[in-house]
């Protein structure tokens, strides 16, 4: 039987190739023809198209998405895909993504016009998640290959992957195993089918053989290119969000507008203050605002020299400049109590050059409603007519213009532009304070301040706030008030499991907490083996995700136990053993990670508001877009601007953003960088695509749709 299923494939996969279909259509001269940068993206809502589209939408990179699922979708023909203007003939699109290799009904006449399209413009296409079959160039899985679930596989790019566009890789593709009770990726593994031109870029080996199949690989037939990719995703899986920049690039030929960076930036809080330590007993700690529990006696955590040693030979190893936020009066009141004595300040004076400085108030005071403690949790205190009692603007002018003083007597290497507020206050809270503090857009004006930390978790979206824009930093969820790892894992069971099992029952509360416990952790391994990992892999999901937006710790979490590092290691070291030289963690200081997050909300307006025009006709790529708004592409290595070298070089490619004054951008591709020919193998163009065929029996498909946690 199974020699019978295999000759009826190996048939079919030789019929498509010997059919007598008509000649395909007339091809255009891609050296002549326009060619739009823009991407059309056809979902059919499934999780595979909409990563690649999330992927586009983050770098910047014009897409049109067609919702098959909607009755009022266009009607994809020739007239929707291209066009002539100026009496040239225009492919309206770059690329074409698809959910599979073809999602239309047997015999369709759209499935049929982008094949003619893709043939004529040698238009790349990506299938974003198929099964293994001769249509696209495969063996059945059945025959040697495996489906299944890949759970931790550990897949590896090709030569030829590394050769082309996956070279920004060391190699290794691991695939998550964050849960032994969900499945969360599904894949067919298999190899060529017989004398299909394909080329495999990602494969894993096969189970219960010493074969390699193909995850991702380009097929080449029929005068058409297809990416085809055989295992299931969303956009916030690593395994996705390692292979997203190499399929933008496969389907671009690299040539395309947006960029795309992996970012890094660590802010260290309360820097020359102490920070009160957790009470194990009261489930509380003591000096907070919110401690009732019978009070307790402060404990505070504060760094000493030998972390400050610590810190500076962490950088040094790691490639990486730290942000120190300082509270200056830390050192002053150590000062005052010791006769003078701050060795830990004398010390990061003494090395002040080996950080970044910001400012982050004088005292830590809260500078947003003022509060009424005398509940818990607390509220804003108010007036006699019920209206908020606000810090005034003195107040918080004395917390900027003083801490700024004191730095800069001391040498601080500071940017006066940059603050963050304690706690973020100023900003809204919810949901006590519902709205900023009117006196702190006021105070930001006086003192020159025009980059605003926020908190991600309660403000993602940049805002202005009086002068300022607001730049979202991400929590880690390694604690302020813990110095030492059992703190931690005390706190973190406080605060994650259920009341039964003694937590604070948050997560009975607020079923959608993703942090919740099913049991306590242990306190001498949950750090270890459960948060550590944990916050690794959500903060390197930030990193991978062409995300800028800072993470912040606190001071405490450099002394004692130092235990910031093991997820910071976790981080880099995970990093450094997935991506090739080429693509280094870019490491920006907040003034700069305003300015990105700035440019990419005004290159997404003008993209929305069809402001932007941009073609490529041969080796000649142009871009003009409205006044005042930087221009991003990414384009190959030896592109000019004008008579200059463009852009920085990352990831094998060049790439940044360029002013626009209105009038058109001209950027000149390398030699080698010629328009693709009509057909890869230059080769005339004879066969219409074969209708999608049902899964064959014994194979299973599944979808995942496992979100981020």
């Amino acid at each position: 039987m199974k020699r019978t299923i295999r000759t009826t494939a190996l048939t079919v996969g030789a019929l498509i190739g010997a059919l007598a279909l008509p000649a395909g259509p007339a091809q255009a001269d891609t050296t002549t023809a326009r060619i739009d940068l823009r991407v059309l993206v056809v979902s059919d809502g499934g999780p595979a198209t909409d990563a690649i589209a999330a992927e586009l939408d983050t770098a910047g990179t014009p897409y049109t998405k067609v919702d098959l699922t909607r009755a009022d979708r266009p009607t994809i023909d020739a007239a929707f895909l291209a066009d002539t203007v100026d009496g040239r003939p225009r492919a309206k699109y770059q690329a074409v993504v698809l959910p599979n290799d073809n999602p239309f009904a047997a015999g369709s006449a759209e499935m049929s016009a982008l094949a003619a399209y893709e043939q004529t413009y040698a238009i790349p296409q990506v299938d974003a998640y198929t099964y293994a079959r001769p249509q696209v160039g495969l063996q059945v899985p059945t025959f040697g290959g495996y489906s299944g679930s890949v759970d931790g596989v550990r897949a590896q790019v090709t030569p030829a992957g590394q050769a082309g566009p996956f070279g920004y890789l060391d190699g290794a593709v691991p695939f998550e195993d964050n849960s032994p009770t969900v499945g969360e990726s599904y894949a067919y593994l298999s190899t060529p089918a017989a004398g299909a031109d394909f080329t495999p870029y990602v494969q894993a080996p096969v189970p219960g053989s010493t074969k390699q199949g193909s995850l991702v690989g380009e097929y080449r037939h029929d005068g058409r290119r297809e990416l085809v990719v055989t295992f299931v995703y969303n956009r916030y899986q690593q395994q996705f969000r390692l292979l997203a920049r190499g399929i933008v690039e496969w389907m671009t030929g690299g040539v395309h507008l947006g960029a795309s960076r992996n970012y890094f930036a660590v802010h260290v809080d309360d820097v020359f203050a102490a920070d009160d330590r957790w009470d194990t007993q009261l489930n509380c700690t003591p000096g907070d605002v919110d401690c009732a529990n019978g009070g307790g006696t402060p404990d505070p955590i504060r760094m000493t020299p030998a972390d400050v040693d610590q810190a500076i030979a962490w950088q040094n190893s790691h490639g990486l400049t730290l942000d120190l936020a300082y509270n200056a009066a830390g050192s002053v009141d150590q000062r005052e109590d010791n006769n003078g004595v701050d060795q830990l300040a004398d010390k990061l004076i003494a090395d002040r050059d080996k950080f970044r400085w910001i400012n982050h108030t004088y005292t830590h005071a809260f500078l947003g409603c003022e509060q009424n403690v005398t509940v818990v949790p607390w509220t804003c205190a108010t007036d006699f007519d019920g209206s908020t009692k606000w810090v005034g603007l003195a107040t918080i002018d004395y917390e900027i213009a003083t801490n700024r003083a004191w730095g800069q007597v001391a040498g601080l290497p500071l940017d006066t532009e940059e603050l963050v507020t304690g706690e973020h206050s100023g900003l809204k809270i919810l949901p006590q304070q519902p709205q900023d503090n009117p006196n702190l857009g006021l105070a930001l004006t006086v003192e020159g301040v025009k980059w605003l930390a926020s908190d991600n978790s309660r403000d993602p979206e940049q805002r202005k706030v009086g002068p300022a824009t607001t730049v979202s930093r991400y929590p880690m969820n390694v604690f302020y008030n813990a110095g030492r790892a059992a703190e931690q894992v005390d706190e973190y069971n406080w605060l994650y499991t259920s009341r039964a099992q003694g937590g604070s029952g948050i997560c009975e509360d607020n079923p959608a907490t993703t942090t919740c416990l099913p049991a306590p952790l242990d306190p001498a391994t949950g750090y270890t083996d459960h948060i550590v990992p944990l916050e690794t892999r959500i903060a390197l999901g930030h990193v991978l995700s062409n995300d800028p937006k800072p993470h912040f710790i606190h001071q405490s979490n450099l002394a004692e136990d130092r235990i910031a590092y093991p997820v910071l290691n976790g981080v880099l070291d995970g990093y450094d053993a997935l991506f090739a030289d080429n693509t280094p963690v870019v490491n920006l200081r907040m003034k700069a990670i305003g300015a990105e997050l700035q440019r990419r909300a005004a290159w997404k307006s003008a993209v929305q508001a069809g402001r932007v025009t941009a073609y490529r006709i041969g080796t000649t790529v142009t871009v003009q877009g409205p006044a005042g708004t930087a221009v991003p592409a990414t384009l190959p290595t030896g592109t000019t601007l004008g008579n200059s070298a463009y852009g920085t070089a990352y990831a094998g490619a060049v790439s940044g953003w360029t002013a626009s004054s209105g009038t058109p951008l001209t950027f000149t591709l390398p030699s080698t960088a010629a328009a693709p020919a009509a057909h890869p193998d230059g080769t005339a163009a004879t066969a219409s695509p074969a209708p999608r065929t049902e899964v064959p029996a014994g194979v299973t498909e599944r979808v995942s749709s496992t979100p981020d946690s």
